[in-house]
């Protein structure tokens, strides 16, 4: 009995630390990508997006100008707020939220999304939006959850297919 007691406990110790490294590389990841971006300016990041989002949906010139704009007003306000986290900071003034300001903080970004949304829907084309939209869903937490779920059902399909395939070898 002690020595199923010692077994579990090595196990969920080991468990453990595996978890903590995830979670540290994840922040070391956030992290570099800051860095990546610090140095540019708002007009940088503007123009690299709109590029980018030029690729996806094969944007004209005249709606490369229309998001480019959008973009700028957007890196200007993250820019802005970046500052202003940076100065609390540095002031000390670095508390928690309260839940009032977390609420205002969270809708005033939500009505951010949805007017930087209706934007780009006036802009684009229906198959153009319908792209953004399907890039969208698959960027950020979604992404990651939608990977670990994907990979974890093909593991699982791989090792059912396999046993399937050794039984009737057998």
């Amino acid at each position: 009995m002690k020595k199923v007691l010692l077994i579990a406990i090595a196990l969920i110790t080991i468990n453990a630390t595996a978890q903590d490294r995830k979670r540290e590389r994840s922040q070391d990841q956030r992290k570099e990508r800051t860095e990546r971006f610090k140095d540019f300016s708002p007009e940088e990041i503007a123009t690299l997006q709109t590029k980018r989002m030029a690729l996806q949906l094969d944007l004209t010139e005249a709606q490369q100008k229309q998001v480019k704009a959008i973009h700028l007003e957007q890196a200007k306000n993250r820019k802005a707020q970046m500052e202003a986290r940076k100065k609390m900071v540095e002031e000390g003034k670095d508390e928690k939220p309260s839940k009032e300001e977390r609420f205002n903080r969270m809708n005033s970004l939500l009505d951010n999304q949805l007017d930087t949304k209706s934007k780009f829907k006036s802009i684009l084309s229906k198959e153009q939006f319908e792209k953004f939209e399907q890039a969208n869903a698959m960027k950020g937490r979604q992404k990651g959850k939608m990977k670990g779920k994907r990979g974890q059902q093909q593991k699982r399909q791989k090792g059912t297919q396999k046993r399937g395939q050794k039984r009737q070898r057998n």
